[in-house]
């Protein structure tokens, strides 16, 4: 994909629908989609017994009205979990959404998808391995994959050996010392920045590699402006309501 067509389109809705709806769950993906976006962005980790599911946190606390660590938990007792009430009444009960529960949806809709590998700490490598899995099998025939990222280098390094044909970034809260070689040696094909990183000398560097740059999370029109006239290739916001995908 380096060098070549790029897919995706600019305006990723993040977590779904950024704040308008309880995140990383089906209802946020159709509240994103009535707003006319057609690319989310959503976290993935895996439960005690090796199902891969949509939460940001490793604690279940936040967004659900579970206790402890979500990957400590099988997925039929996550399954039970409420994951809308945390947001507003409207959302009451909605319930935590598998990977593959969101990829189909994503299929039947013709949306696409950045899937940010987002491990309980010390699970970096197999949660990279069985995302990457997953993803190959569910998009086997389609023309376009998910968008593999992550911060943290060990699961796409696992994601890269298990299915190498599938496109990753490497995600960057800030420009750690190396991070440029670490991306180069994963084959990525984007950096997934920080929105207030980006500068004409890194969007250089990294195009001038064959690889995009994304941001995140981009929720001011002054700083979409910026990027957009910085040349970069994607945007990544909660404010759906805000920014017109089209």
């Amino acid at each position: 994909m380096k060098n070549r067509h790029w897919p995706y389109p600019r305006w990723i809705a993040h977590r779904g629908a950024g704040s308008l709806a309880p995140e990383n769950t089906l209802a946020a993906f159709r509240v994103g989609a009535a707003h006319g976006y057609r690319m989310f962005e959503c976290d993935v980790k895996l439960s005690a017994d090796g199902v891969p599911f949509l939460m940001h946190d490793a604690a279940l606390e936040r967004t659900t009205n579970g206790v402890g660590l979500g990957g400590d938990q099988p997925w039929e007792q996550l399954a039970r979990l409420d994951a809308g009430s945390w947001h507003s009444r409207a959302w009451a009960g909605e319930p935590l959404p598998t990977f593959e529960n969101v990829a189909r949806f994503c299929l039947a809709n013709r949306y696409l998808l950045n899937v940010e590998i987002k491990p309980t700490p010390g699970q970096e490598r197999p949660t990279g391995q069985v995302v990457a899995q997953y993803a190959a099998r569910i998009w086997a025939n389609e023309a376009v994959p998910p968008l593999l990222t992550s911060f943290r280098p060990e699961a796409l390094q696992a994601a890269q050996a298990a299915r190498p044909e599938l496109p990753r970034g490497l995600l960057l809260d800030t420009l750690w010392e190396g991070w440029f070689d670490i991306a180069r040696s994963l084959d990525c094909v984007a950096i997934v920045c920080n929105h207030a990183l980006w500068d004409a000398h890194t969007v250089r560097q990294v195009q001038g590699a064959g690889m995009r740059c994304l941001s995140y999370t981009v929720n001011d029109d002054w700083a979409a402006q910026r990027l957009i006239a910085l040349g970069t290739e994607g945007i990544i916001t909660d404010r759906v309501e805000l920014f017109s995908p089209v």
